[in-house]
C-alpha cells in the first residue's frame, strides 16, 4: 500500500504550513486542552478564538472541502487529511464554529435548499453566524428517537415547545439545528423534522450546566411557543431522522492520538519515583508501548476510512469503530497519567505546584465526557454490532 501524497498534494502542505507559520504566534500555539471533550473558554479566551477564525476565513482556510461557489475550495478528500495534520502540528486554536462548518453545512449541502444554502453557509464559514445543535432531550439521549420536543403547524410557521440539553454553545449561539416532533401519531423514527431556528427569537432560553471541569460549555435550552418559519424546514416534513444521521456520521471522527501518547512519555520522563525517572518502570513502558500501537492502529484506520473517501464512499457506521476506539483510548491515557502522577493528579488546572499547569487532571475530567458525546460507547457498539458485522438485535 502506497501513503505518499502527491505533488499537488505536499504543494498545498507547504502551502498552508508557510500560512500558518507567518500568520500563528508561538504564543498562540500552546494548547493544554488538545483532547477535551469540550473546553469553554468565556471573554478573552473565546474573543481570541473567534479572532482567529476569521483570520483563517479572510485567507480561504475555513471549510476548504466546500464547493467553490459556497467559499470552501473544492479541497480534495486528501487535502482535507493534510489540513487537519498541518493544523494539529502548529497547535492552532480550535475555530468557533465547528457545529456549523461540520455538521449543518455537509447537511445542507445533502439535503437543504439553495435558498437554504446560500442563506447561511456564507455567515456560517466567517463566523457572523455561531450555530449549536438541538439534538438531546432530558429523557432522550442514547434514544433520541424518542424526542418530544414539539412542533405544530401554525400558517407559514412551526411552533416549537420544548426543552433540549447538552447543548456545547448554545450561549454563543446565533441559529440552532434542531430536531422537534411533527407527528405524535407515527412511529417515533418518521415523525421528526429538522429545523433551523433562530436563537434570538422569542420564547428561546438558554441556562449554562457546569462540568465537573468547570466548564460551562454546556447549556439547556428551552423553547415557549417559538414561531419557525416553514422555508426553515430541512428535508422533507417528518423525515428528519435521515437528515439528522447525515449530520451524526460526520460528528463521529477521531483524532490523531499519537501526540498525546508522546506527551505522556514526556510525562513518564519527567516524573521520578522511588530515586528514578518513571519512565525506567517496566511496566510504565510496556503500557505507554500498548497506547503507541493502538494509536498507530488508530491511525492506519483513519487512513483506511480516507481511502474509502477517496474511492466515493460516504461516512458510514464504520466511523462508529474510530469514535469508539478513539474515545476508549482517550480513556485510557488519561487514567493512566493519574496513576503517574499519584497524589499530585488531585491538583486542578492552575493550581500551585501542578505538574503541566494541572492540565492531566482536567483531561481526566473531560474524558468521560468524550465517551457520552456524538453518541455513547454503548450506542457505537450497537452499531458496530448491528451495522457492521451483521449481528441480530439485542
Amino acid at each position: 500500500m502506497d501513503f505518499k501524497f502527491s505533488e499537488a498534494d505536499e504543494q498545498f502542505r507547504r502551502e498552508l504550513r508557510e500560512w500558518l507559520e507567518a500568520n500563528l504566534p508561538p504564543e498562540d500555539r500552546k494548547n493544554p486542552f488538545a483532547i477535551e471533550f469540550f473546553a469553554n473558554e468565556e471573554g478573552e479566551g473565546w474573543e481570541k478564538r473567534l479572532a482567529w477564525h476569521k483570520k483563517m476565513h479572510a485567507a480561504g482556510w475555513v471549510a476548504i472541502h466546500y464547493p467553490k461557489q459556497y467559499g470552501g475550495r473544492d479541497a480534495t478528500v486528501t487535502q482535507q487529511y493534510i489540513y487537519q495534520q498541518e493544523l494539529s502540528r502548529a497547535g492552532a486554536p480550535q475555530l468557533v464554529n465547528s457545529q456549523g462548518i461540520e455538521l449543518v453545512g455537509p447537511t445542507l449541502m445533502h439535503w437543504g435548499t439553495e435558498e437554504q444554502r446560500r442563506r447561511y453557509l456564507p455567515k456560517m464559514l466567517a463566523a457572523e453566524e455561531i450555530w449549536c445543535q438541538g439534538y438531546s432531550e432530558p429523557g432522550s439521549g442514547s434514544d433520541l428517537a424518542s424526542l418530544q420536543t414539539r412542533a405544530v403547524e401554525d400558517g407559514d410557521y412551526f411552533v416549537v415547545n420544548g426543552q433540549k440539553v447538552w447543548t456545547s454553545d448554545a450561549h454563543h449561539a446565533d441559529m440552532c439545528f434542531l430536531l422537534v416532533r411533527t407527528d405524535p401519531a407515527a412511529p417515533k423514527h418518521r415523525g421528526i423534522s429538522y429545523l433551523l431556528v433562530d436563537m434570538h427569537s422569542p420564547g428561546v432560553t438558554v441556562r449554562p450546566l457546569v462540568q465537573m471541569t468547570g466548564d460551562r460549555g454546556f447549556n439547556e435550552m428551552f423553547f415557549e411557543d417559538v414561531r419557525v418559519p416553514k422555508k426553515n424546514l430541512v428535508g422533507a416534513k417528518n423525515n428528519g431522522w435521515q437528515v439528522a444521521l447525515t449530520s451524526l456520521m460526520y460528528e463521529r471522527r477521531a483524532r490523531d492520538m499519537t501526540p498525546i501518547v508522546n506527551e505522556l512519555v514526556a510525562l513518564a520522563r519527567q516524573l521520578r519515583r522511588n530515586g528514578s525517572i518513571t519512565l525506567g518502570d517496566a511496566y510504565v513502558r510496556q503500557t505507554l508501548a500498548r497506547f503507541a500501537c493502538e494509536a498507530s492502529a488508530l491511525h492506519y484506520f483513519g487512513l483506511r476510512q480516507l481511502t474509502g473517501r477517496l474511492k466515493g464512499r460516504p461516512p458510514g457506521p464504520e466511523s462508529s469503530i474510530e469514535k469508539l476506539a478513539y474515545t476508549e483510548l482517550n480513556l485510557h491515557l488519561q487514567k493512566f497519567a493519574m496513576e503517574l502522577l499519584g497524589a499530585y493528579s488531585q491538583l486542578s488546572y492552575g493550581a500551585p505546584f501542578a505538574v503541566d499547569e494541572g492540565k492531566w487532571s482536567y483531561r481526566m475530567l473531560a474524558a468521560r465526557g468524550m465517551a457520552i458525546g456524538a453518541g455513547t460507547s454503548e450506542i457505537q457498539r450497537n452499531i458496530i454490532g448491528e451495522r457492521v458485522l451483521g449481528l441480530p438485535k439485542g
